[in-house]
C-alpha cells in the first residue's frame, strides 16, 4: 500500500521555497467578512488584517493535506505590510528555515510564510514551526 501523505521531514531541504497557490480578496466575501468580524471596517482600507490571516490560512492548509504535518505547534512573528483591495490576487510562498530532529519518528520544520500582492509586494508574512512524521 502506498502512503497517501507525500511530503514527510526529509522531504524538504533548508533554503527550500515551495508555492502555496494563489487567491484572490472576493469582494463579497471581504463585505461579509467585514460585516461579521470588524465591524466599522471601511472596505475603501482593504481586506482587514484578520481577513488576510484566513487568506493565507487557507492556501497554507490546502498546500500542506498531503504532508505527514501531525501538528502545526506554532505561528508566530506576524507582520502586516498592507490591507490588499477587493480583487487583488495574492500568492503564497514558504519558505523552510530550519529542520530539528525530534527521535526517530518526528520532526520539526521551522518555515517562513509569505503573501506576495501581484507587484510582487509583501502583504503579510510570519514563522511557523510545525511536527513532521520521518519516513
Amino acid at each position: 500500500m502506498s502512503d497517501p501523505l507525500h511530503i514527510h521531514f526529509e522531504d524538504l531541504e533548508v533554503g527550500q521555497v515551495v508555492p502555496l497557490g494563489a487567491c484572490a480578496v472576493d469582494q463579497g466575501a471581504l463585505d461579509v467578512f467585514i460585516e461579521r468580524f470588524s465591524p466599522g471596517w471601511d472596505v475603501a482600507y482593504g481586506a482587514p488584517d484578520a481577513m488576510v490571516y484566513v487568506l493565507w490560512s487557507r492556501l497554507a492548509a490546502d498546500k500542506s493535506g498531503g504532508w505527514a504535518q501531525t501538528k502545526v505547534l506554532a505561528v508566530d512573528g506576524l507582520r502586516y505590510m498592507r490591507n490588499p483591495p477587493a480583487g487583488e490576487l495574492l500568492r503564497g510562498r514558504m519558505t523552510v528555515m530550519g529542520k530539528d530532529p525530534v527521535g526517530d519518528a518526528k520532526g520539526i520544520v521551522i518555515a517562513s510564510h509569505d503573501l506576495l500582492d501581484e507587484a510582487g509586494r509583501l502583504v503579510f508574512s510570519c514563522l511557523t514551526r510545525a511536527l513532521f512524521s520521518r519516513r
